[in-house]
């Protein structure tokens, strides 16, 4: 899959911190059933590999990534677990939009951007959305980089992620609140599912 079509698969991609393994399946079947597809496993624990190593292998209809990942290495790696993309939080020297999987770079600045477009990418995250200007910012971005299409992530959650789907060069959004720790470590994938279901109906309140 290209990136476009990984973004486009629903409003929002939720970021996920997966400490056990052995959560990994029911809480992508449980976001599945919610209507969200495209899952980003956050390189932060232990379980992220094989996590995505399990969904790949057991959850047919969703998407695998792994997010925090921050080398070729890594890139590399999370092709090899069965992962469809990959997200950085920031442009990796040397790696493009060519490779073993897409990958979607985040960005802070219009001077990234500007680096990230010239080598040739045209999604990007950006990141710590909130820290940078969130919605401001992309708007600020839209006209003298109309090209560039974002997932921005960070400080995003239920109340305000319409603000950010509203915006035309804004493809979805990331966020960890579709999977909260207490629900997972309780194996409360009913509650995770609605989050899922009302996450995946945000772009049409936002239309």
């Amino acid at each position: 899959m290209k990136i476009e079509e990984v973004l486009a698969l629903a409003p929002v991609v939720p970021v996920l911190t997966i400490e056990e393994a052995d959560h990994a399946v029911p809480l992508a079947r449980a976001l599945v059933a919610g209507g969200l597809f495209a899952l980003e496993v956050t390189l932060r624990t232990p379980a992220a590999m094989e996590s995505v190593r399990r969904i790949a292998a057991e959850v047919k209809e969703a998407v695998p990534g792994v997010g925090t990942v921050t080398s070729r290495e890594q890139r590399k790696a999370a092709a090899e677990a069965g992962a469809k993309f990959a997200v950085s939080p920031g442009l990796i020297d040397g790696e493009g939009p060519e490779g073993p999987i897409p990958l979607l770079p985040g960005v802070a600045t219009a001077t990234e951007l500007m680096w990230g477009l010239k080598h040739g990418f045209t999604c990007f995250k950006l990141f710590p959305a909130n820290v940078v200007g969130g919605v401001g910012a992309l708007k600020a971005f839209a006209g003298p980089f109309p090209d560039a299409r974002f997932c921005p992530t960070g400080g995003i959650d239920a109340a305000n992620a319409a603000d950010y789907l509203a915006l035309s060069n804004v493809a979805c959004v990331g966020g960890s609140w579709v999977a909260p720790a207490d629900a997972v470590r309780a194996g409360d994938w009913a509650r995770i599912t609605e989050l899922a279901k009302a996450a995946s109906g945000l772009k049409a309140k936002a239309a």
